[in-house]
């Protein structure tokens, strides 16, 4: 069976908590995000807690309406080690659907001033019958996780 993961993993010359802290910030997502699919915050509550729901405005262009919003449930919550959440969506009904991938960060001190990130898509929750009928799995090209991870420390230790 092939790998229904792919990982990226950056060394990030600060803090675990000052990598958790930009996680967490719903608002600093867009500037994370390697693909530019991520638009702005439509909650920019920062996240606190498993089951959280934190909405996102974004864009692609195979998408058919090109702009969209994505409901994401934050999944795993253990500051400042893990943060995870499932993107979800609401056909309309106003009941959230979660097709089963997962984004996950897990953070390891390397020291008082180094952290170990690395960076996990994860598919292998989603039903075959949407695997069918979408696209191929991962969606984006895998350097998409290694620009993230450099965004990412860009913005922890600007």
């Amino acid at each position: 069976m092939a790998s229904e993961t792919v990982s990226a993993s950056n060394t990030i010359q600060a803090p675990a908590d000052a990598v958790f802290a930009v996680l967490v910030d719903p608002a600093k997502h867009a500037a994370i995000d390697g693909t530019g699919w991520v638009c702005d915050p439509l909650d920019r509550q920062p996240l606190t807690a498993s089951g959280q729901i934190f909405r996102m405005a974004m864009y692609h262009p195979n998408h058919p309406n090109g702009n969209y919003e994505i409901a994401n449930r934050v999944q795993e919550f253990d500051p400042p080690h893990a943060i995870s959440w499932a993107p979800g969506y609401d056909p309309g009904d106003g009941k959230l659907r979660f097709p089963g991938w997962i984004w996950r960060y897990d953070l390891a001190p390397l020291g008082p001033s180094e952290t170990q990130v690395t960076l996990t898509y994860d598919w292998s929750g989603v039903p075959e019958e949407v695997r069918q009928s979408g696209p191929a799995f991962p969606p984006f090209a895998t350097d998409h996780l290694d620009n993230s991870l450099t965004h990412l420390a860009q913005l922890v230790v600007a």
